[in-house]
């Protein structure tokens, strides 16, 4: 099938489940199908809506089909030195650019470099009434008014299928080192900190038990006068350090325990919630893999002024998203309502109500 066909199919079929309010369960690669609230529904199957439309390296753009693998595209960009800046993780060889988007998922560089969302300029998607609406474009000066390609960015593909994404892309940095230092989280939460007031070239940061690890980018003489200012020892093979911690292949995420990812300011100390920790992005993401209660650690994660989301394990037909308040569940639900009238798309996904 040629890429209208797909795209016509696709529309067909939404088309006839809005006629009859049937649900959908939109699948891709599957790869993140363990993330969030239990689908239902009848598949929808878009993996097979994939390639590489546009690819401009010296606009630093790139332009492909929600289906397109992960791996093809940054395969693409490695041959010419360049990357997707927010370091996806794919968790399986099946991971698409559009579960990506619809997860916005984003790895160590997120908090230094920014998220996925930061990352989109433009979208084409099928919303629940069949019809096919297009978003910004492949420039960064193109939106005038709402944004709403990035609406579907983290979306869980609850308000529309994901059909093309265009995405900025950035060049690979001229050097990279990792670092390990001897530090209690304590500890390490204060010397990042200190850390991010300075124009230091940090990339990427992760404390696991009782060691910091850092990793620096830019140029050779950057990265080499920030060795010398922080110290440590440096790690032999950092590339695959980062490439593990991303895909969640470290020995602390082989858990038996539900493991929830917190957000939180990255100044704030430990909470005093009982479990295993490991935390990333300066001490603003933070992985706990806890028994205790759902309440417990939502409270101590709101009572810190950030939330907590259950991840993996643990009982996906409950609250897996931390609850919103009223006014801003109000505003997803008119936007559900906006884009999915008949409420289709992966219904409950998110959450109960939606």
């Amino acid at each position: 099938m040629i890429d209208r066909d797909i795209s016509a199919a696709l529309q067909n079929s939404i088309n006839s489940a809005y006629r009859s309010s049937t649900p959908l369960c939109i699948r891709g690669g599957n790869s993140k199908m363990f993330y969030g609230r239990e689908a239902c529904g009848d598949n929808l199957d878009v993996g097979g809506h994939r390639g590489i439309t546009h690819y401009a390296p010296t606009e630093l753009v790139i332009s492909a089909r929600a289906g397109t693998p992960l791996r093809v595209i940054e395969q693409a960009l490695d041959e010419h030195n360049q990357m997707l800046a927010f370091e996806p993780p794919h968790y399986g060889e099946t991971a698409t650019l559009g579960g990506t988007i619809a997860c916005n998922l984003s790895g160590p560089r997120r908090a230094w470099a920014g998220a996925a969302r930061d990352f989109v300029l433009g979208s084409r998607i099928i919303n629940g009434k069949g019809e096919i609406l297009s978003f910004g474009g492949e420039v960064m000066k193109n939106v005038a008014g709402y944004d709403v390609s990035r609406l579907m960015c983290g979306a869980l593909g609850t308000l529309g299928v994901i059909l093309d994404v265009s995405l900025k892309v950035l060049p690979r940095p001229e050097a990279e080192t990792t670092l390990s230092l001897q530090l209690s989280d304590r500890a390490a939460i204060a010397r990042l900190h200190d850390w991010a007031q300075q124009p230091l070239p940090l990339s990427a940061s992760c404390h696991e038990g009782s060691t910091l690890y850092l990793r620096l980018s830019g140029t050779q003489g950057a990265v080499s006068a920030a060795q010398n200012l922080i110290g440590g020892d440096e790690l032999p093979d950092g590339h695959d350090f980062w490439r593990r911690l991303r895909e969640q292949q470290r020995t602390f995420f082989s858990t038996p325990q539900p493991l929830w990812r917190l957000s939180l300011a990255s100044d704030t100390p430990p909470l005093p919630v009982p479990g295993n920790g490991l935390y990333e992005w300066g001490g603003a993401l933070r992985w706990l893999a806890s028994d205790a209660a759902p309440d417990v650690i939502r409270g101590a994660a709101e009572a810190a002024g950030g939330h907590a989301t259950l991840f993996r394990g643990g009982d996906r037909r409950g609250a897996v998203f931390h609850p919103l308040p009223d006014g801003l569940m109000r505003l997803h639900e008119k936007l559900k309502l906006a884009f999915d009238p008949n409420g289709i798309f992966n219904p409950g996904r998110m959450y109960p109500a939606m």
